[in-house]
């Protein structure tokens, strides 16, 4: 529970490595999410390259923290109705790496035309549904899950902190505590 509870997103990374180990512990911890139907329709690009991090950082308005990242888990999944898999799967990778110490950050390609540019450049077949890229690394710093340095980012995101469980939760109803 205190994994879970005290995951953050992280934008601001330090330049220690991820040990080989550590990302394979988190790769497998990816392969052993659930599935609808246990279809497993995914596979995870593993970035390193600075110079690819960096394009692809430019390819989602909130994607900035990607180029400073160690490395970034690029996630691919069969086609767009795979949308759900695609948020368990990087979910379980996030939390897996936050349990190593691992900061993570999760970055949206868009528009289309970007996608078609990540695709092309990590060599991703055209029929495949790519959105998401998880950016990973040990953070900067004490405060690297509580300020952002992707400009413009500050503006936009809510506060650290979580509504009362009465406001998350309807009993028999919407809305009745």
């Amino acid at each position: 529970m205190r994994a879970l509870r005290s995951l953050r997103a992280v934008r601001r990374f330090s330049e220690r490595e991820i040990p080989a180990a550590v990302l394979e512990a988190l790769l497998e911890a990816g392969r052993w999410t659930g599935s609808a139907k246990n279809t497993q329709p995914w596979h995870v690009v593993v970035v390193t390259e600075q110079e690819t991090l960096a394009g692809l950082s430019k390819l989602g308005q909130y994607a900035g923290h990607i180029a400073g990242a160690k490395c970034a888990l690029v996630l691919v999944m069969d086609g767009a109705h795979n949308a759900f898999d695609c948020g368990r799967l990087a979910e379980r990778l996030m939390v897996a790496a936050w349990a190593h110490g691992v900061g993570s950050c999760i970055g949206s390609l868009f528009p289309d035309e970007n996608v078609t540019t990540a695709k092309r450049r990590l060599v991703i077949p055209e029929e495949k549904w790519v959105r998401h890229v998880i950016s990973l690394g040990y953070p900067a710093d004490d405060m690297a899950h509580r300020i952002s340095s992707t400009p413009g980012t500050r503006r936009v995101l809510p506060s650290v902190g979580r509504k009362p469980l009465r406001e998350f939760v309807g009993r028999d109803r919407y809305g009745a505590s």
